[in-house]
């Protein structure tokens, strides 16, 4: 199993949803670094369960303990490591003999022979995300003394569609990171809110887009073939639970679209080149341009529905149902935005070093 990202900056995480916590380890960070802990613990909050009646009601504190790695405020250049500790855990809510649908259960048990930690998925859970968004966290303040800036917002919720990013700057991206729902249109907040509260109370889930965004991204980031901005951001977004689709610019938009209109036209502006237009998100050849990086993943719907669902009994070997009791997401959207930002911030700054 393979739980670490990066070439310069390494980041490894551990633990399991209702194990005694879950943690990360991070190498490669400059050293001299002040950290600005309150700053993580807001981005900590945002992905924090039972903050929503749109989120799972398990509460947890997500306070993380430094071990290693900070020293009277500041990064020794050492490797970092943190533990959060998991308080609030209802592991009679699993059956192992009962995989549930659209959830790893049954890969898991093929590959691990059973002996995984099957409580609240265990390693699988978006619970390993929490460790995840601290170290984001980190790696956006870096980032931020570069000069670049990044954030994401809800661009999608079933049916209920936000504005698009067209001409994101800084000051539109730090706007969004201070919003408890973040869209750029908040007409749609509503909307989206109902859509999610319809399918809670039909004991179902719905899906979602998230929309990101970075500026102030230095032309020259990335390596073709295998190590292109694309396939390195893709390999870390993958990662996280849920995600199953990202685009670049346009994306599958592109599919349509004539040459003519997909290229970007470069030009000079006040002595740097830009393009006119952004249609590849900014990224050609697998390598940053130096505009507005924008992507999108795509979020299915939260598994764990209390609707009763087709399974199999594993200990019978006979056909079975299911109907999942606990505490789950209706929507994992709203609170999958800041690990998406994280994901982004973690493989720039890898970049970047």
């Amino acid at each position: 199993m393979s739980d670490m990202f990066g070439e310069k900056l390494k980041i490894a995480l551990f633990g399991e949803s209702h194990g005694a916590g879950v943690g990360a380890v991070i190498s490669g960070l400059p050293a001299g670094f002040e950290i600005d802990f309150e700053a993580i613990r807001r981005d900590m909050a945002r992905r924090a369960p039972g903050n929503s009646d749109l989120a799972t009601p398990r509460k947890e504190a997500d306070e993380a303990e430094v071990l290693s790695g900070v020293f009277n405020g500041r990064t020794t250049g050492t490797a970092l490591a943190i533990l959060i500790r998991n308080t609030n855990t209802r592991s009679g809510d699993y059956q192992p003999e009962l995989p549930r649908p659209g959830h790893a259960d049954y890969t898991a048990q093929v590959k691990y022979g059973g002996y995984q930690d099957y409580r609240g998925g265990g390693h699988f859970s978006a619970r390993v995300t929490a460790p995840l968004v601290w170290a984001g966290s980190l790696a956006k303040q870096i980032l931020a003394q570069k000069g670049i800036s990044l954030a994401a917002h809800i661009a999608r919720i079933g049916a209920v569609e936000d504005t698009r990013f067209t001409q994101p700057d800084a000051a539109m991206l730090e706007a969004l990171s201070s919003l408890p729902f973040p869209v750029l249109n908040p007409d749609v907040q509503q909307p989206m809110r109902d859509e999610v509260l319809a399918a809670k109370a039909a004991l179902d889930s719905v899906g979602g887009i998230i929309e990101c965004a970075a500026v102030g991204v230095p032309a020259g980031l990335g390596d073709p073939f295998f190590d292109s901005m694309e396939s390195r951001l893709s390999h870390l977004l993958f990662s996280v639970p849920a995600i199953k689709g990202v685009e670049f610019g346009e994306g599958f938009g592109l599919a349509s679209m004539r040459g003519s209109a997909a290229n970007d036209p470069f030009c000079m502006e006040n002595g740097r080149v830009v393009t006119a237009t952004n249609h590849n998100g900014g990224i050609n050849g697998g390598i940053t341009n130096g505009m507005p990086l924008v992507f999108r993943v795509a979020c299915k719907p939260t598994p764990s529905i209390a609707q009763t669902q087709q399974t199999v009994n594993l200990q019978t070997g006979e056909n079975a149902e299911l109907s999942i009791h606990g505490r789950h997401d209706p929507c994992i959207v709203p609170r999958a935005v800041p690990v998406v930002e994280a994901c982004t911030a973690l493989c720039l700054l890898d970049a970047l070093l």
